[in-house]
């Protein structure tokens, strides 16, 4: 199995961002709200499939379920797209994340 993560992830948002930036216009500090605004929307879109075709459909319905994933997907290229927007890198993500779980392994 793949380990695919963020550092895979940012290297090819990158390449995405360079492909179009004389249409999409780079990333930047200013663009990060723009960027979060994609983010929630795609996560709607997520949220949608699972409100009109169900829990069952995106665990059994092959067509459903890649809707679900790609829609996922979008959702996460937005993200990466937030993280270099403010220059965080996976090492920061990661570090925050463990700190985080840390903290919620003795929360309750």
């Amino acid at each position: 199995m793949s380990n695919f993560g963020f550092t895979q992830m940012q290297e090819i948002q990158k390449e995405l961002q360079a492909h179009y930036e004389d249409i999409w216009g780079g990333l930047s500090p200013e663009k990060g709200r723009d960027t979060l605004l994609w983010a929630i929307i795609e996560a709607g879109e997520m949220a949608d499939i699972i409100k009109k075709q169900g829990d069952s459909a995106i665990m059994e319905d092959e067509e459903a379920r890649r809707h679900f994933i790609e829609e996922f997907c979008d959702t996460m290229m937005y993200l990466n797209d937030l993280l270099l927007c403010y220059s965080i890198s996976p090492e920061d993500v990661e570090k925050i994340y463990l700190e985080k779980h840390r903290r919620n392994m003795e929360r309750w």
